[in-house]
């Protein structure tokens, strides 16, 4: 479990595929002496296990599912990524609750640039437009943001100073590809009230 609130940047050291997927080492400069292997970490908002690490650096498997529907299928040496530790319990919830499963890979459609903000807009399939609302919580690339406006296409967040500094969402360009998790809470309230809603 995650919460969307992205720790800092680190770069693709290296990634070798393997028969089954691939293997990725990061390079990051966080203070993870408390991370250990076996723990969870979202890269770009995928959940992964951490397999190896060293000092700066941590090293993760992705299976061929995760290589297959998400960005981290086109990840080369050199790329930056977000990166965010699990949540740990009694932990300050800041962002919105993020499971690190990919609903789907979105794009950009738009950006605006604004004084002191950067609004961008998304394209986005409907598996996850039918969860977001105006003013509720979408996850790009692991970043916990707020919908500013959506409609059938896509929706728009509003980026400020802060986000642009410790997440790589700014160097965004339109056609750029982004991993996108709807809010979980939407899913389970489909899932509990949608055959009672049909039997009506």
């Amino acid at each position: 479990m995650f919460t969307g609130i992205v720790e800092g940047c680190g770069t693709i050291e290296s990634v070798e595929r393997t028969p089954g997927g691939a293997r990725a080492v990061v390079r990051h400069s966080l203070d993870w002496a408390d991370c250990a292997i076996g723990d969870s970490v979202a890269i770009d908002g995928v959940c992964l296990t951490a397999v190896a690490l060293a000092p700066g650096r941590a090293t993760f498997e992705l299976g061929p599912e995760t290589l297959a529907v998400t960005t981290l299928g086109a990840l080369a040496a050199g790329a930056r990524v977000h990166l965010e530790r699990a949540l740990a319990m009694g932990g300050r919830l800041d962002g919105h609750l993020v499971l690190g499963h990919v609903d789907a890979v979105g794009s950009v459609s738009a950006r605006r640039d604004a004084p002191d903000a950067l609004f961008l807009r998304f394209t986005a399939p409907d598996s996850v437009l039918r969860y977001c609302i105006a003013k509720g919580s979408v996850t790009i690339d692991g970043t916990s943001l707020t919908i500013n406006t959506v409609d059938a296409q896509g929706f728009e967040v509003c980026l400020i100073p802060h986000t642009l500094v410790v997440t790589k969402l700014g160097d965004k360009r339109v056609g750029d590809r982004v991993n996108l998790e709807a809010d979980v809470i939407g899913k389970y309230v489909e899932r509990l009230l949608g055959p009672r809603l049909a039997a009506k």
